[in-house]
């Protein structure tokens, strides 16, 4: 049994394959429960704990549905009392440290926006979870909790004709109808904390009003000491990427060793070994999820064409997408991180090779280390990864780019993390 009563806790809302737990884990928290709707972001999540944090296996700890959860009387109870049972900690006198939660974004990001047709925000159930994390909030009653959405949140309207930012005013507002904890907001950005993406996101915290030395009435998350100070530490693609070029790749097929050593930092923290502590991946080590998409010869000469003319495409090259973009090997300077990494494998082309990028490597923009493994399909398409909300249909395919791109990037929960156990008082 795992003694936890020195041990920052965790439970993690809409999980996803893990990015914003493994980041905190990286930090220090212990996962205590997760909950994950989509069976194949669930097991991507499960199969990179099993031999650390098995527990989370067991029926136990994790849950598919939160309505779920609700549902089901005497869940909390029981749940705090296994809680307590399993891992010493009474967690009544001493509860969960935090609670973290990312409901599904699609109906206020800029693409899903689109893809929602004509359907009011407040008809998609997805966009209503919000409500079900501050319940879960208010029944854990944790020493803190995070909220974290994408940046069109803080714009979006519940109807056409509704005022622009109505909806974050209601999530807020939710968020600080908690009795006992003092919320602050910030739009944060990826790159601002050693992300190679600029990825802007809308972070909420609370922290319990017992925890606080002293409360003030700053708004903003960051002056207000809830959220860490930016460390501006973002590398480079070519930084990121180098080490796994091969150059005789070939289209459709995949290099499952990696084909040279590290050159920098950041090569070794994503080729260090699970669980052999200072030992990383050797030239000739197994690699994975470093497949090829099997581009047609015209989408081929086109990648080609924009890596060698900055990105610019000729007309008779040009399609309906309207995001493709070459990746540059270096940020401008003064610049930084341009991209935010979505969920499909061809918004972005590689700045040396012409060609999508692949999962390994979308994982690597995400932060997430080379060990991390991904359940499920590695790509789809059409209605199975969108829906389709006019018919009523909001269930999703989480194919392996989407899981990753829906991620929270893992360093930026990592210095997340770090600044939660500052204020909470643990080594």
């Amino acid at each position: 049994m795992t003694n936890l009563n020195n041990k920052p806790t965790f439970i993690d809302l809409f999980a996803g394959c893990g990015g914003i737990s493994l980041g905190l884990e990286q930090a220090g928290f212990f996962p205590l429960y997760v909950n994950e709707l989509d069976d194949d972001a669930l097991e991507s999540y499960l199969k990179n704990r099993d031999i650390e944090y098995p527990h989370l296996r067991g029926l136990n700890y994790h849950s598919r549905d939160i309505k779920d959860v609700f549902a089901e009387e005497g869940y909390f109870k029981w749940l705090l009392k296994n809680l307590n049972n399993d891992f010493g900690r009474n967690f009544k006198k001493d509860p969960v440290d935090l609670v973290v939660g990312g409901p599904p974004c699609q109906g206020f990001s800029g693409i899903g926006i689109r893809r929602s047709y004509s359907v009011e925000k407040g008809e998609i159930p997805s966009n209503l979870l919000y409500h079900d994390m501050a319940n879960f909030v208010k029944k854990i009653k944790p020493k803190m909790f995070l909220f974290e959405n994408v940046e069109g949140l803080v714009r979006s309207r519940w109807t056409k004709d509704g005022e622009k930012g109505e909806i974050f005013k209601d999530v807020l507002k939710t968020f600080e109808k908690i009795p006992g904890y003092n919320v602050k907001y910030k739009l944060v950005r990826a790159k601002d904390y050693g992300v190679l993406q600029n990825r802007p996101r809308i972070l909420i915290v609370g922290i319990h009003k017992n925890i606080l030395k002293k409360q003030n009435d700053e708004t903003d998350a960051v002056k207000a000491g809830f959220l860490p100070e930016p460390t501006n530490d973002f590398p480079n693609i070519e930084d990121i990427f180098s080490d796994l070029v091969d150059s005789n790749f070939q289209y459709g097929g995949k290099t499952s060793v990696y084909k040279s050593g590290v050159s920098n930092k950041f090569q070794e923290e994503f080729r260090s070994k699970q669980h052999v502590k200072g030992s990383i991946s050797l030239k000739g080590d197994i690699l994975t999820e470093h497949e090829y998409s099997k581009h047609s010869e015209r989408v081929r000469e086109r990648f080609q064409y924009m890596i060698d003319h900055n990105g610019k495409i000729p007309k008779d090259l040009k399609t309906r997408k309207f995001s493709q973009r070459v990746l540059p090997p270096t940020w401008k300077k003064g610049k930084g991180p341009t991209i935010t990494a979505c969920s499909l494998p061809d918004d972005y082309v590689h700045y040396k090779q012409a060609r999508s990028i692949t999962v390994r490597e979308w994982a690597r923009l995400q932060t997430f280390p080379d060990w991390y493994q991904f359940a499920g399909k590695r790509t789809t398409g059409g209605t199975r990864r969108a829906g389709n909300p006019r018919t009523n249909n909001f269930k999703r395919d989480l194919p392996k780019y989407t899981q990753i791109g829906n991620a929270v990037p893992v360093k930026l929960a990592f210095e997340i993390g770090k600044h939660f156990k500052s204020i909470l008082n643990m080594k």
